[in-house]
């Protein structure tokens, strides 16, 4: 028997509704289409004006509640992120891809990203209209203090959300500027605003984990509970292996989160999006409950995978089976 949701029936303020569009949002994201194309920018516009559902994301702003601490936060990633880059050294370093790569070991050692990969750039990882000449991304994943995550939708998990928003520009300008005083391009791309590349496909080709059913990047040793940003950049890096660890058959069987999820937005099997057969979170179910919630991250927290220490266990009593079953 699942546990009863707290949140559930879930009625959106009429006055949130009253903003919607006429065009899904699920339509934007190509769900039901059997043909590949682009991913189309559905939420978190620079600017607003330029998607359907930017009223939706203007009432998010007014609606959410005006903390002091919650305004600093976004301020102070505005600032970082307008606050220009060094300039790119006239002379570029010759090293070696391998050695570029493990150079992101230090970001990770001093704290300022909890995971780093690399990946070569692929086209469609390009939001339409956009063109990205950089041939690499460098990802970086910064993870939630999950006491706090754990409140959502509370404030203090809209707080943590808001503060590895900002961890993750910190590391990606430490990175892009590194790689610039290197003699190589580089510039960032991090959240929340919606930037020129999907992050979820580059994350998980350089061996950020599997995608969940709730629609997130799963990590082996962060869970769904984390952040990425990223670094577009000319410089030879060697690419990271994708990784896998079993999450995919375990979140068939897992519902947790589908349970828990208030406007029942996470689907039990998998759909077509944009021609790949993947999970998908009903964008316009789940909208008017992330918008009343200054985020929601339910679906974050309650992953088995985000509790501390939990994933390491899963992830080898899951290559055990594995084993067994291939013996």
């Amino acid at each position: 028997m699942p546990r009863p949701n707290p949140f559930r029936p879930f009625v959106p303020r009429p006055d949130q509704m009253a903003l919607a569009p006429a065009t899904s949002g699920n339509a934007i994201n190509g769900l039901g289409e059997r043909a590949p194309r682009r991913a189309r920018l559905v939420y978190w516009a620079p600017n607003p004006d330029d998607i359907p559902h930017g009223a939706m994301q203007r009432w998010f702003y007014r609606a959410a509640p005006a903390d002091p601490e919650v305004l600093r936060l976004r301020a102070e990633r505005q600032a970082l992120l307008d606050a220009p880059l060094p300039p790119v050294a006239a002379t570029p370093a010759d090293l070696a891809p391998e050695a570029w790569t493990a150079g992101l070991d230090r970001f990770v050692a001093e704290g300022l990203a909890d995971k780093a990969g690399v990946a070569e750039m692929r086209p469609d990882w390009a939001f339409e209209g956009q063109d990205i000449a950089e041939p690499r991304v460098v990802m970086l994943g910064v993870a939630h203090d999950y006491p706090a995550i754990a409140t959502a939708p509370g404030q203090p998990a809209a707080l943590e959300v808001m503060r590895q928003y900002l961890r993750g520009a910190r590391a990606a300008r430490a990175v892009a500027a590194w790689i610039r005083g290197q003699g190589w391009h580089a510039r960032c791309v991090a959240g929340a605003l919606t930037g020129p590349l999907l992050m979820i496909p580059p994350a998980l080709a350089c061996g950020f984990g599997e995608l969940g059913k709730h629609g997130s990047v799963i990590d082996r040793d962060m869970g769904a509970s984390f952040r990425l940003a990223a670094v577009l950049t000319d410089a030879p890096f060697a690419p990271t292996p994708p990784a896998t660890h079993g999450i995919d058959a375990f979140c068939t069987a897992c519902r947790l989160c589908e349970q828990a999820c208030p406007p029942e937005a996470i689907a039990p099997l998998k759909q077509t999006v944009r021609g790949v057969e993947k999970w998908y979170v009903d964008f316009d179910r789940c909208l008017p409950f992330f918008n009343q919630t200054s985020g929601c991250a339910i679906c974050i927290a309650v992953c088995p995978w985000s509790r501390p220490g939990t994933g390491p266990a899963l992830a080898a009593k899951l290559a055990r089976r594995a084993d067994r079953r291939a013996g």
